[in-house]
């Protein structure tokens, strides 16, 4: 616990990436999950329009931590040479609410969205998934490449975004992996094992259809309830998994969008990530596998919590 005249800890991008690697923070995840931490009780997130964007408010906590992520997202930043995301992670002690550290937020979201992804593969994908086609090639798709790596032998890697010089670089990283890499095109879903979304996109990124009866599809882009990266034929045939009904209810445009369309039913979702994770479900073996991640606060608290005990 950190004294009240004592400066507190700041953890930065590289302190959190060397202290907590994608398997690490993946069970991190699993482990809140394992000792009955209910996703549905989480508080829901915040959202505050700004000029820029918007300023997220992501609170949480547990018997031994609490938390708050304060993020930004700035959609023109970018094109400034800066992150989309930004923001702050406070960290507290859970018993007497005394700051123990300040953590990049940006860094944690980027080491957190793939973590629970990681968790979710390595339930829903097949054992010997070892084709991925990744859509997007900013910050997360590296991330969400190690995530991948670090619970199933991927050997090949299809990236599909509308940069070059983005794919190119994501690509070359692959190749120093291991990993058989090039970049493609929407249609490669078609032979792909996992298919990952980590885009800005605000409508589907490919044809449905064309996703095998065996594959694996994740989609963390969007937490907004008018943007997808999916289609409604690939949510009306897949087993669908979410971290939280009340929360993919609120913010999952991929649903969403199927759901008002008629497309889907309210009950059209398979499972959550905690009843995947203790066994209480198990997807089926005859179509897709959907994923869909909005992001939430309790993630933060829990890699944030492991980075600390890490210190």
């Amino acid at each position: 616990m950190t004294p009240a005249d004592t400066p507190l800890p700041s953890i930065g991008a590289d302190e959190i990436a060397r202290l907590l690697g994608p398997a690490a923070a993946a069970e991190a995840i699993a482990a809140v999950l394992r000792d009955g931490f209910d996703p549905e009780s989480d508080p829901a997130r915040t959202h505050v329009p700004v000029p820029a964007g918007q300023l997220l408010l992501m609170p949480a906590s547990s018997s031994t931590y609490a938390g708050v992520k304060i993020a930004g997202v700035a959609p023109a930043n970018p094109a400034r040479g800066l992150p989309r995301i930004t923001g702050s992670y406070l960290l507290f002690d859970g018993a007497t609410l005394m700051p123990l550290a300040l953590l990049d937020g940006a860094a944690l979201t980027t080491l957190r969205t793939p973590a629970v992804s990681a968790v979710a593969i390595d339930h829903l994908a097949e054992p010997d998934a070892e084709r991925l086609v990744l859509f997007g090639a900013g910050p997360q798709a590296y991330g969400h490449l190690q995530a991948a790596l670090a619970v199933r032998k991927v050997t090949s890697l299809t990236v599909v975004s509308r940069r070059r010089e983005a794919v190119d670089a994501l690509v070359a990283y692959a190749r120093t992996l291991g990993v058989e890499a090039d970049g493609g095109a929407p249609e490669d879903v078609a032979d792909a094992d996992l298919v990952i979304c980590c885009t800005t996109a605000r409508e589907p990124l490919f044809d449905g259809a064309l996703v095998g009866e065996r594959a694996t599809v994740v989609a963390v882009g969007s937490h907004e309830a008018d943007a997808r990266e999916t289609d409604s034929a690939l949510v009306r045939r897949s087993a669908v998994y979410v971290e939280s009904r009340a929360a993919a209810l609120r913010e999952a445009g991929d649903l969403l969008v199927p759901l008002a369309e008629g497309v889907i039913g309210p009950d059209h979702v398979a499972g959550t990530l905690a009843e995947l994770v203790t066994g209480r479900t198990s997807p089926p073996p005859d179509r897709p596998r959907l994923f869909k991640s909005v992001g939430m606060a309790w993630e933060d608290l829990a890699v944030a919590a492991a980075v600390h005990r890490a210190l």
